[in-house]
């Protein structure tokens, strides 16, 4: 299901050109404010208005700025298309008039896809599948939907690569050689890369080769020189087939690479992918040199990120970390306190998993028990650990083992960011209201597979959603965590203790009665810091009080920069009845569909949750 935030708008025709829109406004009789949204295409994620007034069209681009809101060029950014041509309809805004009428597609005419569009799904799902070695649909599925909005810029830019008209690195002489191959018909053209470093485009008229070079401007937009910018080579080339632009004619015949250029294609894109998974995650590529071949690729192939030293994969466990015990020499601990309670303290270290000290050394965060708590403490952290292991997903924290040394030690991997409230707190001024979508979607992923396989978490917050860097997201800390038998509905806890009573549900305070639809409360309030940048729920209340508030009916305000869905979202997770709330297949539907929407991005997989009405 296509989550496009226009692509549900009867007005929004899709990839089509300025003669189409113009064709379809005289169809529909062009009187004053008629109008249509198609796809722009010179920009990623963009838009373009087309509008009649005087018997004139008029078109706008409308741009899609980092911040995930759109605006035509001098005026007042909106959310979406949508409420921007709301607002248009009832002020100009710098047009000639209002919007009045909509152009609607036929009832039996699809939207139109453009070039990516098309290419789009298979070329993410070969990216995710080869770079982390994935086989597992549901690991592939996982992958998918956490990096898309983050890797399709990518591979829009680098689509080119798939093109039959790209011939990747030939000379000035062999592009006119293939070009001359064959009929010489005016408007046949190729893509190659330049000697300078970007791309030329050579093309066949009157029987003649001409050779246009291709800049590629620091903004990373591409162009012929004085020529119409875009943010993508075919994207330039999809251009210069309908208009010459400076051209001798109009692109034609795509001269073909064959299979010639087939096998450097792929490796292309995989290095731009590799360098470009390697700033992702936090590492610094400082040289090709940097990056060995594994035993079944020769020296001098092209490398994938998987065969990188130092590459971390995060969907699959180590095959040689199964074991649930750890040896004591294995672990190097640090004396860095990552952070400290009354069970003792966590510690930045090293586990090495072979003899081979340059492979075999990932980087952890070992939980360790204070000695004298032992006897009070130990059976909770057996009781963590052995809910950890049973745990794999990519938005959990893994549990790599225990180790029974001068203390009990759990050894996790390491999510170096930290807590995400102190994250927040700290980068609110480089945290975007779409991170922080992203990063919440993230997290109701990983509650949605603890709902599935029927665990309660019991202490969801923002200081137990760990960082391992300003895009990656993993729920941790289980030690109130229950795992619920195949026919129950919720634990019943026995005592109280020391309770987070601000992220619990009404039922957990009043019947100790815990279950995932009270883990949906706790996920609702953690949408609340996240999205007030690390805030503190409730304020000055104490538990007394938050209950008391509660029952009255009282819900916390919507924090100043929180998109309005979000935060119909939250108060559709503090519904008082729980057999009224959300699951977490509705969460992350929701979620999901909102997250996709502000990218401008389809959603993957063939099938998604509907997101809550």
């Amino acid at each position: 299901m296509s989550t496009d935030p226009a692509i549900e708008l009867p007005y929004y025709h899709g990839s089509i050109t300025r003669r189409d829109a113009e064709r379809e406004l005289v169809l529909a009789d062009s009187v004053d404010g008629l109008f249509l949204l198609r796809q722009c295409m010179r920009s990623l994620g963009g838009y373009v208005l087309s509008l009649t007034y005087e018997e004139k069209f008029h078109h706008y681009p409308i741009e899609k700025h980092l911040n995930g809101t759109y605006s035509i060029v001098g005026s007042k950014p909106h959310c979406g298309p949508a409420e921007l041509c709301e607002f248009l309809s009832r002020e100009p805004d710098g047009l000639p008039c209002t919007l009045k009428k909509p152009c609607q597609r036929a009832a039996d005419t699809p939207v139109k896809k453009g070039l990516f569009d098309s290419l789009r799904e298979n070329m993410l799902r070969e990216y995710v599948k080869q770079t982390w070695n994935l086989e597992e649909a549901e690991d592939i599925e996982q992958a998918v939907i956490s990096h898309a909005p983050q890797l399709e810029k990518l591979m829009a830019t680098t689509a080119h690569e798939k093109m039959a008209w790209y011939h990747g690195k030939i000379s000035r002489q062999e592009g006119e050689r293939r070009l001359y191959a064959g009929a010489k018909t005016d408007g046949k053209f190729l893509v190659r890369d330049s000697e300078a470093g970007t791309f030329a485009l050579s093309m066949v008229y009157g029987k003649m080769v001409y050779h246009y070079r291709i800049n590629h401007e620091k903004s990373g937009k591409y162009s012929i020189p004085e020529g119409t910018k875009f943010d993508t080579v075919w994207q330039l080339v999809q251009y210069l087939k309908m208009k010459p632009a400076g051209l001798m004619t109009n692109l034609g015949e795509e001269c073909s690479n064959g299979m010639m250029a087939a096998s450097s294609k792929t490796t292309i894109s995989h290095l731009h992918f590799a360098c470009f998974l390697w700033e992702y995650h936090g590492f610094v590529l400082l040289a090709s040199a940097t990056l060995k071949p594994s035993m079944s690729q020769s020296a001098d192939s092209q490398l994938l990120p998987m065969d990188c030293s130092g590459f971390v994969n995060t969907y699959h466990d180590p095959k040689d970390l199964k074991k649930f015990f750890i040896n004591r020499d294995q672990l190097v601990m640090d004396e860095v306190e990552l952070g400290s309670g009354n069970f003792g303290c966590v510690k930045k270290g090293v586990l090495k998993t072979t003899e081979d000290d340059e492979k075999g050394q990932i980087d952890v965060a070992i939980k360790v028990l204070k000695n004298e708590n032992e006897s009070l403490v130990k059976d909770e952290m057996m009781r963590e650990a052995e809910i950890m292991h049973q745990l794999s997903n990519a938005f959990i924290v893994r549990m790599l083992g225990l180790c029974q040394a001068e203390s009990l030690m759990l050894v996790m991997e390491m999510a170096s960011a930290g807590p995400l409230n102190k994250f927040l707190q700290s980068n609110k001024s480089t945290v975007s209201m779409e991170g922080i979508v992203r990063l919440m979607h993230q997290v109701s992923m990983g509650m949605k597979y603890l709902e599935e396989k029927n665990f309660v978490h019991r202490d969801l917050a923002a200081r137990n959603v760990l960082l391992v860097n300003q895009n990656f997201a993993k729920i941790s800390d289980f030690g109130l965590s229950k795992a619920l038998g195949a026919d129950d509905k919720y634990y019943k806890a026995r005592t109280t203790g020391k309770w987070p009573l601000k992220w619990y549900a009404p039922e957990c305070i009043s019947f100790h009665k815990f279950s995932s639809k009270s883990d949906v409360w706790s996920f609702g309030v953690t949408m609340w810091e996240a999205f007030s940048y690390g805030g503190k729920p409730y304020r000055k209340m104490n538990g007394i009080q938050v209950c008391e508030y509660l029952k009255g009916g009282n819900r916390m305000e919507c924090p100043s920069q929180c998109p309005e869905q979000m935060y119909m979202l939250m108060m559709k997770c503090w519904t008082y009845k729980h057999e009224d709330r959300p699951d977490f297949k509705q969460v992350e539907g929701s979620m999901r569909a909102y997250y996709y929407s502000i990218c401008n991005k389809p959603q993957p997989g063939e099938e998604a949750a509907e997101p809550i009405k």
